[in-house]
């Protein structure tokens, strides 16, 4: 692991603002290092209010958007909720659906299915909204790029309402409405929303028009907190606001299908973390497995017995994900060491009976073990499709392009892209991205980095610091979990491998020169033990509560030693 050492605001800064709040310095510079550095900002970032939500008709065409939802109403018309069928597109649909359903009928949803379809507005889609008489469709987390689809639509007297937050394309389509904070004349303050959260203020601007108040909408942001976290959007501005309140209805009064999620969980008072890695695996097995229609049904239902039958479909579905995923991980890093590959900047591997559902995680996966650009292929229909994963710093979707002779189509991000390309053209686009790569990746990328806010001491650590710390929560992109970093460090005798195989460390430890011990955890630390108890070392770490037996302590969670 790289450490790198954030660097440090001003200290006349750091005095100033730990006066104006009443904190210690390490406080102070922490909220520095996050772009707050008065005491408005601080009471903002502490103590988030509804009411610091934006006006949804700040956003361009949202207007358009409510009044071609009220004429469909007044005319009785269909309307047909489309959207992705990952986290946030099945959230965006549960939400917008289920608004509706609650003052008008004719209402119903449709996810495109991931194999016969693939992402975004499909053709598919667009027939059966036809077959089934209906003359507006709202999209969700998809959408903006769909040209050619709402031209197909229009010709069928089809509207469409698009609510996306990917980046437009040069051009929009002709859709009565694009709500979309990314687009280049739209002037919405806040353009990091994710799909769910722009079907969120589509939902708050027809709120205004029903006589409904902010207060009336928060049972659905259990929904949107959901998405935040899922689609690792930052979690800063409006975002944090949603998800603030979002996890108190998680943890309070969740709708009967996260209810029945967390039964099988076993969570008490769930995180942001706990919703990435325990709720949003099970809504995205549905679509990885079966179909993201599952996932709707089991976000919209309301009755008890109902929702744990759906929940434990879906659980049964996560568990053959996890199992493939599993196995598909051990064939893909076996592959790398047959091929000699172990040495290269780029991780690129194929076999056509991967489940393409997986792809993605595999990619994931094999990013942690080797860390450099990762691509995962497996056969689709007459061609191969790969999931595209990078590292930090390093912007694939770049690469692709510079590599794009091969390739029949690709999108994405920075660091996460799709493709498809010809079987005849796979060696050639293999060696192609590895050149690429190659020439233009810094060295230092392929180390991972562990970014270190501040260098504290051990007296540092206290329960009110903790305190203070636990409310800087929900962490995310934009606010990170706190990482410090403590030197002079001793084992206290008592550290040891644990785990089945050995694989994590646990032990106490203290600062040299003074006296006070601290339990510390390292997930996948195991081979540093000998490092532990040579003699004094490094550590990086955040802090955490361990709750053993009743008793609640703080301790170390270690992120690297050396």
């Amino acid at each position: 692991m790289r450490w790198t050492i954030k660097p440090k605001p001003q200290e006349e800064e750091i005095t100033s603002l730990a006066k104006a709040l009443n904190v210690e310095s390490i406080v102070s510079q922490l909220l520095l290092q996050r772009g707050i550095s008065t005491y408005e900002e601080a009471k903002t970032f502490f103590r988030p209010q509804l009411s610091d939500l934006h006006d949804p008709f700040l956003m361009k065409d949202m207007d358009i958007a409510v009044e071609r939802i009220e004429k469909a109403i007044a005319n009785n018309e269909n309307i047909l909720v489309f959207g992705d069928y990952d986290v946030d597109g099945t959230t965006s649909v549960a939400l917008v659906s289920s608004y509706l359903l609650s003052y008008y009928p004719n209402v119903a949803t449709y996810i495109p299915d991931r194999y016969a379809e693939g992402y975004g507005v499909s053709y598919m889609g667009i027939d059966f909204a036809e077959d089934n008489d209906f003359s507006l469709i709202i999209t969700l987390d998809c959408g903006v790029k769909a040209i050619d689809k709402v031209a197909y639509a229009k010709d069928k007297g089809i509207d469409f309402i698009i609510c996306d937050h990917h980046r437009p394309g040069k051009e929009l389509p002709k859709a009565v409405a694009v709500l979309d904070a990314k687009r280049d004349d739209c002037n919405y303050p806040y353009d990091e929303l994710c799909g769910c959260g722009v079907g969120f203020k589509l939902i708050q601007a027809l709120a205004v028009n029903n006589n409904q108040s902010l207060e009336d909408l928060i049972p659905y942001l259990d929904l949107v907190a959901t998405a935040i976290g899922a689609d690792i959007v930052p979690i800063t501005g409006e975002n944090r606001v949603l998800a603030y309140y979002g996890l108190q209805v998680i943890n309070s009064k969740p709708r009967t299908g996260f209810q029945a999620i967390i039964a099988q969980t076993k969570k008490q008072k769930l995180t942001i973390t706990d919703v990435v890695f325990t709720i949003a695996p099970r809504i995205n097995a549905a679509g990885r497995m079966k179909h993201g229609q599952h996932a709707v049904n089991l976000l919209t239902e309301t009755n008890v017995e109902q929702a744990e039958k759906f929940a434990g479909e879906i659980e049964k579905y996560n568990l053959d994900r996890k199992n493939l995923d599993k196995e598909i991980t051990k064939e893909a890093l076996q592959q790398i060491i047959d091929n000699g590959e172990e040495e290269k900047f780029t991780s690129v591997v194929y076999k056509d009976s991967w489940h393409k559902g997986v792809i993605g995680i595999v990619a994931s996966r094999l990013t942690e073990s080797y860390y450099r650009p990762t691509l995962v292929f497996t056969k689709s229909g007459e061609k191969l499709a790969a999931s595209a994963r990078s590292v930090k710093g390093f912007d694939v979707y770049n690469a692709l392009d510079a590599s794009s002779e091969f390739i029949e189509q690709f999108g994405g991000h920075k660091y996460a892209a799709g493709l498809t390309l010809l079987e005849s053209q796979y060696e050639a686009f293999k060696a192609k991205f590895e050149e690429v790569v190659s020439e233009t990746i810094d060295p230092n990328l392929l180390t991972p980095e562990i970014s270190v806010d501040s260098i504290i001491d051990f007296k540092d650590i206290t329960p009110k610091f903790h305190r203070i710390l636990s409310q800087f929560e929900p962490f995310g992109p934009g606010n990170m979990t706190p990482i410090f970093m403590s030197e002079n460090i001793k084992d206290s005798g008592y550290a040891k491998g644990v785990g089945a195989d050995e694989s994590h460390l646990k032990c106490s430890v203290f600062q040299v020169g003074n006296t006070q011990k601290i339990n510390g955890i390292g997930f996948n630390l195991g081979d540093k033990l000998p490092v532990v108890k040579e003699g004094s070392f490094s550590v990086a770490f955040s802090i955490d509560e361990n709750e053993w037996q009743g008793n609640i302590s703080l301790q170390l969670k270690i992120r690297d030693i050396k």
